[in-house]
């Protein structure tokens, strides 16, 4: 013991066994070739987590992922009431390689759309046992299963966002800090009825152990119990092992486990936070808790900054000040309570009102936007520049205190100021599924075509999703942030139909929009709603209009003709930047196409956007002929019900570049240098 003791009292070691981790971790993931051969079919295994949401269940098994469409109410009655974890089903279906890394963190490598499950035995297992239990206790409850199991599922979508856009949302993942919380009770309950402390340490371990397989290997409430059991461990047979040297060790043992976590925001977020916390114990200490907390929501926000702004592309300073409020009310407050209810349900109506104040405090704090700062995505060796820099200051806390803000906000004004000097033309193709957004970016002026937006088919009750579609699953909104975009100038809406317009309120309460631009024809149902917001927040729109001018540029609006439906009441444009020419059709139909033709003259169309997703009612060969297009792009949604782009308009186009969403993922089109530089991202 006394040599194992000298030995662990040297950082080589721990050194050695972090760089062994991270060459087995870059091993594994680069050999890591998941193949569907190696799975036989029909799949016979056991459910590990599961979740319901209208005609949707989605279930967990092994490393695979299942996604079943319930066909009827009395069957989803019936999966509700019979469904449980652990139980062995027999599943057949279409079997896919996912190449998804952040399922890959959570152990999912294959990809299932089933067609049929059937229930083979029940579960024996008393973990699975266990965890049902807790699952009927819980009852859906949104912030029971979020505090206790870690499921998110049941938060509402609105809450989640404003969770996001405070800065608080660490407080609603299982993490370090519940198990810290979790292991205190634990500990002090066992000190009480007079348990020794080997004894004490061993119980809170062997108990840490179970509720983790419980909820999940998530890799933040690994670390969380890896370091508390490492502790225990150093504590009990006084190894004198410092604590950065124990917080290697949990980070190479999680690695080991699943290397795949490094893909994990929580994992990241985690490991990153919990070292600078350690880094600057000495900063931290104080008498006064707030004094301390307040120092603690510091130093996180700051450790944690580069991350932020790769991932979200925005900050939001007043986080920092929200942890003050939120932090204590989390943890001293509703994570005890949630365990309490547990086992006393008669206090439930006290849990429901605090989560419910919790809510609605940070829906209030979410409209407060002064503080809230958008930066453009820049190479991920900037932000690995930041993270070396802030730790470097922390390190040096004590010599840098009176800089260490300086500092840091002068590389904050640089990131956020520099990249809007820089303006290339450029235009984005938005992969938003079955829907159509173009993002035009000139001379840092913005102009969005359409904002896409899932259409919501009339289902009946039993059947409709609570997550069908919000501003939390958008990809509009998040590729605008990347792009550092703080303002829209302009929102064009080709036409009315949801998956063109669907997503203009969500953008209009998240950006300030200046202007919107409506096609001809009589307002709809979904365009007045989104007036009545316009009207709210007083931005100017105007419809039918001919032509806009945006500084040297012009859009032209080639249909200003009325029909008796929106398709053909589609605004067509026809623009040019940096001299290429540009012509987007919205879901115009052959009819609009031949309207145009008789009224104007065109040229050679550099890149079109082709009519209604490629659909056989648009995009006519005399059309194609007399423009000509180079390049044409398609937004389509993947094995989309209409059977879009048609294979007779695809043929009509073999002599135009074609680039799909579906295929391609969101497409860039870049003028540089007079040329133009094509890029796709994968969806």
């Amino acid at each position: 013991m006394i040599k194992l003791r000298n030995i662990l009292l040297h950082n080589t070691i721990f050194i050695i066994i972090l760089l062994i981790s991270i060459y087995l971790t870059v091993i594994r993931i680069i050999f890591n070739n998941p193949c569907i051969e190696d799975i036989k079919k029909p799949i016979e295994s056991t459910i590990k987590n599961y979740h319901i949401d209208g005609d949707k269940l989605v279930i967990d098994i092994n490393n695979i992922r299942g996604t079943y469409y319930i066909k009827s109410y009395k069957e989803k009655m019936y999966l509700e009431k019979n469904l449980k974890v652990g139980d062995k089903y027999k599943i057949c279906g279409d079997l896919s390689v996912s190449n998804n890394n952040i399922l890959k963190a959570k152990n999912i490598f294959y990809l299932v759309n089933i067609e049929s499950l059937k229930k083979i035995s029940s579960n024996h297992n008393i973990l699975y046992l266990l965890k049902n239990i807790i699952i009927k206790r819980l009852n859906k409850n949104p912030y029971l299963n979020t505090f206790l199991l870690g499921d998110k599922n049941y938060l509402k979508d609105d809450a989640i966002y404003s969770y996001q856009e405070n800065g608080i949302s660490h407080l609603f993942a299982i993490s370090g800090m519940h198990i810290t919380l979790l292991s205190t009770i634990i500990l002090k309950v066992l000190k009480r009825i007079k348990v020794s402390e080997n004894k004490r340490y061993l119980i809170t371990s062997i108990l840490l152990i179970i509720y983790l397989l419980l909820v999940g290997l998530s890799p933040s409430i690994l670390r969380g119990v890896l370091f508390f059991i490492l502790f225990s461990i150093n504590n009990i047979n006084y190894f004198y092992i410092k604590n950065t040297n124990l917080y290697i060790l949990a980070l190479s043992i999680t690695l080991l486990i699943n290397p795949f976590y490094i893909y994990d925001i929580g994992f990241i977020y985690s490991f990153s936070i919990s070292l600078a916390l350690l880094l600057s114990t000495n900063y931290l200490s104080s008498n006064n808790y707030f004094i301390s907390l307040l120092k603690t929501s510091y130093i996180s926000f700051m450790s944690s900054l580069p991350i932020t702004l790769y991932n979200s592309c925005s900050i939001n300073l007043l986080s920092i000040i929200y942890n003050l409020f939120f932090v204590p009310l989390v943890s001293i407050i509703i994570f005890p309570l949630s365990l309490l209810v547990l086992f006393i349900p008669l206090l439930m109506p006290i849990y429901n009102i605090l989560t419910s104040i919790l809510e609605n405090i940070s829906l209030l704090l979410e409209n407060i936007t002064i503080f809230k700062f958008i930066f453009k995505r820049l190479n991920i060796s900037i932000y690995i520049l930041l993270f070396i820099i802030i730790y470097i200051l922390i390190i040096n806390l004590n010599k840098y205190k009176k800089d260490y803000l300086k500092y840091i906000f002068l590389v904050l004004i640089i990131i956020y100021i520099i990249p809007t000097l820089i303006s290339i033309p450029s235009l984005y193709m938005i992969d938003v599924g079955q829907g159509d957004s173009l993002l035009l970016v000139d001379k840092n002026k913005s102009i969005l075509i359409d904002t896409g937006g899932i259409t919501s088919f009339k289902k009946e009750v039993w059947a409709r999703r609570e997550k069908n579609y919000s501003i939390v699953k958008s990809k509009t909104v998040p590729l605008l942030k990347s792009l550092g975009i703080r303002k829209i100038n302009y929102i064009i809406l080709t036409h009315g139909d949801y998956d063109h317009m669907g997503e203009a309120i969500n953008l209009v309460e998240n950006f300030k929009v200046e202007k919107v631009i409506f096609n001809c024809g009589e307002f709809n149902e979904l365009e007045k709603e989104l007036i009545k917001v316009l009207d709210k927040k007083k931005i100017k729109y105007y419809s039918c209009i001919k032509e806009l001018n945006i500084d040297n540029n012009k859009l032209y609006f080639l249909q200003t003709k009325e029909y008796d439906n929106e398709n053909d009441n589609s605004n067509v444009i026809y623009t040019e930047l940096d001299g290429y020419k540009f012509m987007f059709m919205g879901d115009a139909s052959v009819t609009t196409e031949k309207e145009i033709l008789d009224n104007y003259n065109l040229p050679d169309i550099d890149v079109l956007k082709v009519g209604h997703h490629g659909s056989k009612t648009s995009s006519s060969k005399e059309f194609i002929d007399d423009i000509n297009p180079k390049y044409s792009v398609i937004s389509v949604g993947k094995n989309n019900r209409y059977g879009h782009p048609n294979k007779e308009v695809l043929e009509t186009l073999k002599d135009s570049r074609v680039y799909r969403t579906d295929q391609n993922g969101s497409i860039m089109f870049k003028m540089k240098n007079n040329k133009l530089k094509i890029e796709t991202c994968s969806p």
